[in-house]
């Protein structure tokens, strides 16, 4: 059974507080995430002064410049190095999304695992090359890029073990925005693990997601969904996310395996739910079996029905009466299992 990655994406969702995101962490190893992935950027790198908000982010506060609204929620680099200390002390693995080559390169000295790539920057070639050029496992979010987008994206990252994330940029995500089929489109297409970086509300498309294969989910998580903030609102709060995780690991469970065959929980029923051959009138020692002397009925211990043409015209070696379970043991001349 292949077990599934889970991230929670904290994202920017401790408001520029290292002592909050501290607590984002805790709350997410208690939920059972197996990473906490948080954003690296300097926000003059990342950009200009004129930028303006996303429409979702305007919410909070809309006089501010995207600029603004970035440079208080950056955490300096010393701050990141304490903050993956913490998080790797109470084993839970330390991502975080680099938004410029500066980034790239601090996390790389820290040494994290693997460089997660937010879906904005799968168009910008100056990161990417600096991504492959690290060597290092990448998890890629393919929101809001088309087919050849995420193609291009993937010749640079060639010597990278990539995964893709579908996504869809919009927060929150409508269910009928999300296009869940894509991520086997992505599998198809590139030959690669794929997952789901999901900002629907609820648990259900994340769930769905690894039914349908997700070798990687992402979800936000927040300790309050009306704390002021970009991306608390389609976050999920610890319950909701721990009951996420939970989800996940019973869907995994249900998969199994491609084989069909009588799990063990079915086959204390198999004799109860099936039935055997049955006579179908009393019968005395040495009558010949018929076709209208036989018919099926519960319980199942007995000659399956399907074995009926086996039984026709075999004699019985002792009198019983009508709906006795036919064995072979009853059928004078027959090889039992015994035999």
């Amino acid at each position: 059974m292949t077990r599934c990655f889970v991230i929670a994406e904290i994202g920017v969702n401790h408001n520029g507080s290292l002592e909050t995101a501290k607590k984002l962490v805790g709350l997410a190893k208690a939920a059972g995430a197996d990473a906490v992935k948080f954003q690296t950027f300097q926000t003059a790198e990342l950009v200009t002064r004129k930028a303006k908000q996303a429409s979702y982010q305007m919410d909070n506060d809309p006089h501010l410049s995207q600029f603004d609204m970035l440079e208080r929620l950056e955490l300096t680099n010393e701050e990141t190095v304490e903050l993956k200390n913490y998080a790797e002390a109470r084993e839970i693995e330390f991502l975080s999304s680099p938004f410029d080559i500066a980034s790239v390169h601090f996390l790389k000295s820290i040494g994290v695992k693997t460089i997660k790539i937010g879906s904005g920057e799968i168009t910008n070639r100056f990161l990417l090359q600096t991504v492959a050029d690290t060597g290092l496992p990448v998890i890629l979010s393919t929101g809001m890029s088309s087919l050849g987008e995420v193609e291009q994206a993937l010749s640079i990252l060639i010597e990278n073990d990539v995964t893709l994330l579908h996504c869809t940029t919009s927060y929150p995500t409508p269910f009928e925005s999300v296009n869940l089929r894509s991520m086997l489109t992505l599998r198809h297409a590139f030959d690669c693990p794929v997952g789901y970086s999901d900002h629907t509300e609820g648990i259900e498309i994340a769930v769905a997601a690894v039914a349908l294969g997700a070798t990687v989910i992402e979800k936000h998580l927040t300790y309050d969904r009306s704390a002021i903030g970009p991306d608390h609102k389609a976050s999920l709060e610890p319950p909701e996310f721990k009951a996420m995780v939970e989800a996940v690991r019973n869907v995994e469970m249900a998969l199994g395996t491609s084989r069909k065959q009588c799990s063990p929980a079915e086959i204390g029923n198999r004799d109860v739910a099936r039935k055997s051959l049955v006579f179908t009138r009393s019968m005395t020692a040495g009558d010949i079996i018929t076709a209208t002397d036989l018919t099926a009925k519960r319980p199942g211990y007995g000659i399956s029905s399907m074995q009926s043409a086996d039984v026709i015209g075999f004699s019985l070696i002792q009198s019983v009466p009508k709906d006795t379970v036919v064995t072979w043991e009853l059928l004078k001349g027959a090889k039992t299992d015994a035999e």
